[in-house]
């Protein structure tokens, strides 16, 4: 068995200064560490309990298999201040046939992320003790 110690996602962004500005100045996401020199510099978020790492540069369009899932405390006050913000809301929060609040926005390359509010009359809560 292999014993994992911390993990994290990466994204190469194709404009990594814009990508740093989506989610550092817009998600509102702290620094971890930064890493290199010049605009193609590797920064990491804290993301939760892992983290975003934003590195390197790709020229090839975002693959549609990956995403990101963020839990949140408050989506309707995620909604607001992301909106206040000048994050494009790509569908605002609604409650899922599962019982999850969900809201969808994406990064400037189009990486879909789902922030997500875990209600209180929710099964996940007792799974979790969250």
């Amino acid at each position: 068995m292999v014993h994992v110690l911390s993990s994290r996602t990466l994204l190469q962004p194709t404009d990594p200064e814009r990508s740093r500005t989506f989610y550092g100045e817009q998600l509102g996401l702290a620094v971890y560490r930064e890493f290199g020199t010049g605009p193609e510099r590797g920064t990491v978020y804290f993301l939760g309990g892992g983290f975003l790492e934003l590195s390197g540069r790709s020229e090839a369009p975002r693959s549609p298999a990956v995403r990101l899932w963020l839990q949140v405390a408050d989506v309707a006050a995620a909604h607001e201040e992301l909106r206040e913000r000048g994050v494009e809301i790509v569908r605002p929060p609604v409650r899922e046939p599962w019982g999850l609040i969900e809201m969808w926005i994406a990064d400037p390359d189009g990486t879909p992320i789902v922030l997500v509010e875990v209600p209180a009359d929710h099964p996940l809560r007792y799974r979790a003790g969250i």
